[in-house]
């Protein structure tokens, strides 16, 4: 499972399973905002999209003996 969440240089989102999710909370932080008209997100400058595969950390979580962050 992919989770995703945008950053900027001086604040960074939470994790979301789905991109329009991650999209839709962005404005929060400053990260960007959704068009009204149309619903596509724009970012603003320096904003950046992360990505990372929550089963992955999960199982490295595990394996370290360490509980799960996603």
């Amino acid at each position: 499972m992919i989770r995703y969440r945008f950053v900027t240089p001086h604040r960074q989102g939470k994790w979301y399973p789905d991109l329009q999710t991650a999209q839709r909370f962005a404005a929060e932080i400053g990260a960007g905002f959704l068009e009204s008209r149309t619903g596509r997100f724009v970012a603003y400058l320096g904003t950046r999209l992360e990505t990372r595969m929550a089963d992955v950390q999960s199982r490295l979580a595990a394996d370290a003996g360490m509980p799960s962050s996603a």
